[in-house]
């Protein structure tokens, strides 16, 4: 058996003994114990007494400059909306002489959290998050208490960050207006769960709004998951069957769930637009190529988002009093296809 010296005893070594996570250690030397239980703090500090560990004080005393860093929270990068979010979050960095740390959620609360207590360990200077609605107090302390942070095309309806989105409301808005002079008297609002994600609720209310002020019809709203095939078919079938008889279009939340109720609408063998239309927000590529003349879709301001939310911090990292948050709404494009001829 191989026995370390106690010089070389090392904080991976002191978290496996204590049985907490390399980053809790980091903590603790660091003196953050606002999300660390009495019973973990003991138990650190007993082992740390009992290994006789010593910090590197080279490597804590980094912890006074400067790291150049910006933490980035995607909830899912696997949609093409951030991929190129970070692309421009990343190209408008480099430009300022910062590099990137990039996490993807996958829309889970617990690992927001994780991610940016990690983060912060690493010196991050800033944080720009796309957040998964859940965590507005957490979001809140960390800004209070270590370094600013901008929302990512989700706002949290506070204002306590500053945020950077889409123009939601204008967008929903002229696309029903387009629809009901197309002679489409019958619009569904498809979405994947709304939880508390800002975008979604935002575009559903708006939708609402429209229903009422506009198409002067009652709401015809649809939840649904991208991996919920079965279901996706049995509500495309459902909507079509009750406004049978009028023009109909099913309205998509996001670029996830147009290619669900598409793969529905393909399954269930019905003719778009003959038997019903279909548009929504997000405009990838190859909706231009599909069926004889393309998608209907909105396209979002992806790349200039990310622009935007770094410029944000950059402003706030230089400032010397402190700045009122702001919400900056960037517009979007209708691009009219076949899909709702």
């Amino acid at each position: 058996m191989v026995v370390k010296n106690k010089a070389n005893i090392t904080i991976a070594d002191v978290a496996k003994k204590a049985g907490v996570s390399k980053t809790t250690i980091s903590r603790y030397l660091n003196g953050k114990f606002e999300f660390m239980s009495d019973e973990s703090k003991s138990r650190i500090q007993e082992v740390i007494e009992e290994l006789n560990f010593r910090p590197n004080k080279l490597a804590r005393s980094l912890k006074s400059s400067k790291s150049r860093l910006i933490g980035v929270l995607i909830s899912d990068i696997s949609n093409p909306f951030f991929s190129i979010l970070v692309q421009g979050i990343s190209d408008t960095c480099n430009q300022h002489g910062y590099h990137v740390l990039v996490a993807n959620t996958n829309n889970a609360t617990a690992k927001e959290q994780e991610y940016i207590l990690s983060m912060i360990d690493q010196r991050v200077e800033g944080f720009i998050v796309n957040t998964t609605g859940f965590n507005t107090e957490f979001l809140r302390e960390i800004e209070d208490n270590y370094v600013p942070i901008v929302l990512a095309d989700r706002p949290v309806f506070s204002d306590t960050f500053d945020t950077v989105k889409s123009d939601d409301q204008q967008a929903t808005m002229d696309i029903i207006h387009y629809l009901a002079a197309k002679g489409f008297s019958r619009v569904g609002f498809f979405s994947e769960p709304i939880l508390n994600v800002g975008t979604r609720i935002i575009r559903q209310q708006t939708y609402r709004q429209a229903c009422k002020e506009i198409l002067r019809i009652e709401p015809q709203e649809y939840e649904v998951g991208v991996k919920e095939k079965e279901k996706a078919q049995r509500f495309a079938r459902e909507f079509v069957s009750r406004n049978e008889g009028y023009k109909k279009v099913i309205f998509t939340a996001n670029g996830l769930t147009m290619l669900t109720m598409l793969e529905a609408i393909h399954a269930l063998g019905l003719r778009m637009p003959e038997d019903v239309a279909i548009c929504g927000f997000e405009n990838w590529p190859w909706m231009e190529f599909v069926g004889s003349s393309g998608i209907t879709a909105i396209s979002l301001p992806s790349y200039e988002i990310g622009v935007e939310c770094v410029n944000r911090i950059m402003l706030r990292l230089e400032a010397t009093t402190k700045i009122k948050p702001v919400t900056i709404k960037l517009p979007t494009k209708l691009n009219i296809r076949g899909s709702t001829e």
